[in-house]
């Protein structure tokens, strides 16, 4: 999916943040997701929210589903990637959230567009070792 789709991102990045201004006006919570799916998770879990959590985690789950209805066009995509290796990186990003105090939708998303110093600093580091970790790996170790 590397076609140029200009429409279908402004739909999207508008209701990217629809959902976040409406989370923050609504239940007064930021729209990052590591800091919604930890409320859904031992130790953190103690009522609060749960509610909210969950209706947003099945929309993340969902909206994949009707997209595809409403549109007819498929949006998943299958993985070729070494599973293993998949799940050691996902354990990685998640306690660099917790390191970080933050996901990517929490700092970008939400930190940002509240001008949060941290969360610009945030969303620099993120991006900086995003380009250098695919540089890395298309040029140097061959993926």
């Amino acid at each position: 999916m590397t076609e140029f789709t200009p429409f279908a991102s402004l739909i999207g990045g508008a209701l990217i943040g629809l959902s976040a201004v409406l989370l923050m006006a609504l239940d007064g919570r930021i729209a990052g997701i590591s800091g919604i799916a930890a409320r859904l998770l031992p130790p953190y879990r103690d009522g609060t929210g749960t509610l909210s959590a969950l209706a947003f985690v099945a929309g993340l789950v969902c909206a994949p589903f009707v997209v595809m209805a409403v549109t007819g066009q498929p949006v998943l995509q299958t993985v070729s990637s070494n599973l293993p290796l998949m799940a050691i990186a996902g354990l990685l990003v998640g306690f660099g959230a917790n390191l970080g105090g933050g996901c990517t939708s929490g700092h970008a998303v939400c930190g940002i567009s509240r001008l949060s110093t941290r969360s610009i600093v945030a969303t620099v580091t993120f991006m900086a070792t995003a380009f250098i970790t695919v540089f890395v790996v298309r040029h140097m170790v061959g993926g």
